[in-house]
């Protein structure tokens, strides 16, 4: 009997899978459980437009991933603390830091896609990756400057 996958299922398959499994195991276990439907020509027409529309929502989430890559690439943030002597600082500048520097700039960056090199605790100018979709990946310069005294 063929199957369409409603959840995974250990040996068997993942969600959304088409499995050819034995009658009895397929009436007995799988569809009480609400593990799998029975693959009918309706069911597979179903599951093809929700597989179709899945894909059309991945590819346009990757779409805007580029799209704002392209215009995160290359560029310079510079984010001013608080500095005491050489050029230490006092703290660190944390992927919060620049997720609300890039915020303020017009970019909406989760802050655990940001990926620091080290802990920043001094000044200077350091490459910073962005992870925005498991694709796609960008490398700003994040420049920390001493903050001016008031």
């Amino acid at each position: 009997m063929k199957v369409i996958l409603l959840q995974d299922v250990k040996k068997l398959g993942k969600k959304g899978e088409v499995k050819e499994v034995a009658d009895g195991y397929a009436r007995n276990f799988l569809l009480p459980r609400k593990l799998a439907v029975e693959a009918t020509p309706s069911k597979m027409k179903e599951y093809e437009l929700l597989q179709q529309q899945q894909e059309n929502k991945e590819a346009k989430i990757l779409a805007e991933a580029k799209a704002q890559a392209a215009q995160l690439a290359g560029k310079k943030f510079e984010i001013a603390m608080k500095v005491g002597e050489g050029g230490r600082l006092f703290g660190s500048v944390t992927s919060g830091d620049l997720a609300e520097k890039l915020q303020k700039q017009g970019f909406t960056i989760n802050k655990r896609k940001i990926e620091l090199p080290e802990n920043i605790k001094s000044t200077g100018t350091y490459p910073v990756r962005i992870k925005l979709h498991p694709e796609v990946e960008v490398t700003i310069e994040l420049v920390v400057t001493p903050q001016e005294k008031e």
